[in-house]
């Protein structure tokens, strides 16, 4: 796909992250003054007409935050805005869904710290439910990410308050649902109580802004993985799981240069179990396999029995560098040494 004209020669594209029909969104390199860096392009130039008026608002929304936030070391830097096209950093880090900081008090103090730089900068996210706009970075830290829904104030006014504090609020859920133990009184009384906008929006608008991103516009999953990821994956799985040979099977959504969205099937089976016969034993049934599958002979699982789907998550995400604070225990580090020294999906510049 041939890039918008205002950065042409300063961006090279490794991996489609997201391609929807308000943007595709893209990790590459991006040149700039101080040379080369690795840095994530929002474009417009492949959007249908009938949308290009809200797809340009939010554009214009991403940037004007980003032009503030990008500054105070919470949030990506912004490396270019152009009529269509936007260059942020990257943040090394990975979403609170694949972290999953379980009894992690400090992530959550750094947070609230960086939701506080926020909005004394006169910035309200107005997107922090999804737990994908929180990252945790490698330093341990809080950074937020995603700003086309974001707000600029001038001034702390009545909506200032209410934006501010929704935003709050949806940082505690994430707080006690990974540490409940962290939560203040005070914070449990912020999340006791909704705005009125807030129970307004829920019993009214909520349920046309479902039909309309899920009907409309297909959007489908608070992950990423899409339509392919929601239909497909279930179908797969339970096809998998139908071979003698397999015990169980994870599968995890990455972003796909030609897919856009692709699957990689990780299944643990019996000793002597071969990827291409599963393929054709998922074909036969007229199921589109997954772009890549992988027989391991023991998938990670905490000690309750459970997967470890976000180490798997990162492991097809090729974020290997981002797996050893995850890991529990010496077993644990050896089944997951094994399963990326296997790894099908070979796109990274690190090792494990």
């Amino acid at each position: 796909m041939a890039l918008p004209d205002e950065i042409e020669g300063r961006w090279h594209t490794d991996v489609v992250i997201k391609r929807d029909v308000f943007s595709t969104v893209e990790r590459g390199r991006f040149r700039g003054e101080s040379g080369e860096v690795e840095g994530v392009l929002r474009r417009l130039d492949q959007i249908p007409a009938w949308v290009s008026p809200l797809a340009f608002h939010l554009f214009a929304r991403e940037r004007r935050a980003l032009a503030i936030a990008g500054t105070l070391g919470i949030a990506p830097a912004l490396l270019f805005a152009g009529r269509r096209a936007l260059v942020r950093s990257w943040i090394d880090g990975v979403a609170l869904h694949i972290a999953k900081p379980y009894g992690d008090a400090g992530y959550f103090h750094s947070a609230k710290a960086a939701l506080r730089k926020l909005h004394r900068a006169g910035i309200c996210h107005n997107d922090l439910a999804k737990e994908q706009n929180w990252l945790r970075g490698r330093d341990g830290k809080c950074y937020l990410t995603d700003f086309q829904l974001a707000a600029s104030f001038k001034r702390r006014n009545a909506l200032f308050r209410i934006a501010a504090y929704e935003d709050l609020r949806h940082l505690l859920k994430h707080k006690r649902r990974y540490a409940p133990d962290a939560l203040t009184p005070s914070e449990r009384r912020v999340l006791a109580k909704k705005s009125l906008p807030t129970r307004v929006w829920m019993a009214t608008g909520k349920k046309v802004y479902y039909a309309i991103t899920r009907g409309l516009f297909r959007f489908t999953d608070r992950e990423g993985g899409g339509r392919r990821l929601v239909h497909d994956a279930p179908l797969i799985a339970a096809r998998l799981k139908a071979h003698p040979q397999v015990r169980e099977v994870a599968i995890a959504a990455y972003p796909d240069r030609r897919a856009g969205t692709g699957l990689y099937a990780f299944v643990e089976g019996a000793p002597g179990l071969a990827a291409p016969a599963l393929r054709e034993f998922v074909t036969a049934a007229a199921a589109q396999p997954p772009e890549h599958l992988q027989v391991i002979a023991e998938l990670p699982r905490r000690a309750s029995g459970e997967v470890r789907n976000e180490i798997l998550q990162l492991i097809a995400l090729n974020q290997v560098d981002e797996i050893e604070p995850l890991i529990s225990n010496d077993h644990e580090r050896d089944v997951v040494r094994r399963i990326i020294a296997d790894r099908r999906n070979l796109r990274d510049r690190f090792s494990f």
